[in-house]
């Protein structure tokens, strides 16, 4: 299969083409500085030229939500690189002749917005915060592949955690010293994954046809930010006894600090029912294979 790759070299995607390329198909990677990936690549600006060439999508761009404080300009740049990426893409998609059968497109767990204890699967309604809002944009650009008579798969991630990145490498220099602890209360929910299973998922989603529309691509178990900073802490043999107040994340984030005070209990039942076997579906076995020697 010829797959085309967009964000094939941040934390998900340079595992997904190194997955894809291993089970035998064409990768080419949609960068906006193709001269530097060391892959076949192209530009955005050659995404209707590749695309008759094109089987598959998978959609992985965006840039990260963490970091700087979401001011105005801030919160453009996370929305247009996920919503303004993917029309893009669909664009290109509707345009060409013959045309990609599929497309898997990330999207986050964030869909379902603040949502306390309540379990979560794909059908469930979505939330009205400002990441909530875009992943409802977000997916609506990517369906719009239906009219051209793809298979589309939204893939509503959780926190992946990885060794070389993503959120989990945010946590480990406070935990290591000793001052890692709860965030707020600590009883908000984190919907995680190893990226292990977001590639493993990915490869579903291609080879098979039973997955349409929303997958939580989550592990099945989700904990709350108390729990899952104690496996942390026992991960790194070190205490985690200095909670983070709220108010002093609203302080130092801002409207960001909303992310990381609340959560989704998001239970991955697509998955579960097309009989998907995760790899990594405990969360102290997880952050093993992330911080352990």
């Amino acid at each position: 299969m010829r797959v085309l790759v967009t964000g094939g070299t941040g934390l998900v995607g340079r595992r997904t083409c190194d997955a894809l390329r291993a089970a035998g198909h064409a990768v080419t990677v949609v960068s906006r500085d193709p001269g530097r990936v060391p892959a076949r690549a192209v530009g955005w600006d050659a995404l209707r030229a590749i695309m008759p060439e094109t089987d598959a999508i998978v959609n992985l761009a965006g840039d990260s939500i963490a970091g700087a404080r979401w001011t105005r300009a801030r919160k453009a740049e996370i929305r247009g690189s996920r919503v303004e990426g993917t029309r893009a893409l669909v664009d290109a998609l509707g345009a060409a002749e013959p045309r990609p059968k599929l497309l898997v497109s990330a999207s986050a767990v964030g869909y379902y917005g603040d949502r306390g204890d309540e379990p979560l699967d794909e059908t469930a309604s979505p939330g009205t915060d400002f990441l909530a809002r875009v992943c409802v944009e977000w997916e609506a650009e990517a369906r719009r592949a239906e009219a051209f008579g793809a298979r589309v798969v939204l893939l509503r991630l959780g926190i992946v955690l990885a060794p070389d990145g993503g959120a989990l490498s945010a946590m480990l220099l406070p935990f290591r010293a000793g001052l890692g602890g709860p965030l707020g209360g600590g009883g908000q929910w984190m919907s995680w994954v190893h990226r292990d299973d977001v590639v493993g998922l990915i490869g579903e989603a291609l080879a098979n046809d039973v997955y349409v529309g929303p997958v939580n691509a989550t592990a099945p178990n989700p904990v709350t930010n108390k729990e899952f900073t104690r496996a942390l802490a026992r991960a790194l043999h070190r205490p985690a006894v200095l909670p983070v107040p709220g108010f002093g994340l609203h302080l130092l984030l801002g409207e960001m600090a909303a992310m990381l005070l609340t959560g989704q209990r998001a239970l991955p039942r697509v998955a579960e029912r097309h009989g998907y076997v995760w790899r990594q579906p405990e969360l102290p076995a997880a952050l093993d294979t992330c911080v352990g020697p």
